[in-house]
């Protein structure tokens, strides 16, 4: 099985979003933004030396947008895998429930209505019982 992880961009995108969260990444984008103010009056506080941190920083974001989805949609799949394998092998469970993530707006409030009910019948059940647990 072919995975995005074994593509360039996957590997790229994974190795990005790993070394963007460390407190090392976090540390050096403290220290660069202290090193640019710090030359402010190097440069006067000129529009270029504004534009030089705006413009930079800008450029890191749009791209950092792209690589941190790719790597949520890669998480996300995985985990959507992963319990629709549970829902799967639970013989008691509710099998519509495996594509949930493909429904409507719509379809997805009526199932989580439904939920509420039964959360609701379950809660009343708890409370009825004389010594506060359910029955069974």
């Amino acid at each position: 099985m072919r995975t995005d992880s074994s593509s360039w961009f996957g590997k790229f995108a994974k190795k990005t979003a790993h070394y963007a969260g460390r407190p090392a990444t976090f540390l050096t984008a403290i220290a660069l933004i202290v090193i640019w103010a710090a030359s402010g009056p190097l440069f006067g506080f000129s529009d270029t030396w504004q534009l030089m941190v705006n413009t930079s920083t800008t450029i890191v974001t749009f791209l950092m947008v792209f690589l941190i989805q790719n790597s949520q949609n890669r998480d996300s799949e995985a985990l959507q895998i992963k319990l629709d394998e549970l829902i799967k092998v639970q013989k008691s469970a509710n099998n519509s429930l495996l594509n949930l993530e493909d429904l409507s707006e719509e379809e997805i409030e009526k199932v989580r209505e439904e939920f509420i009910k039964l959360a609701e019948a379950e809660q009343e059940k708890t409370t009825d019982a004389p010594d506060g647990k359910t029955e069974g």
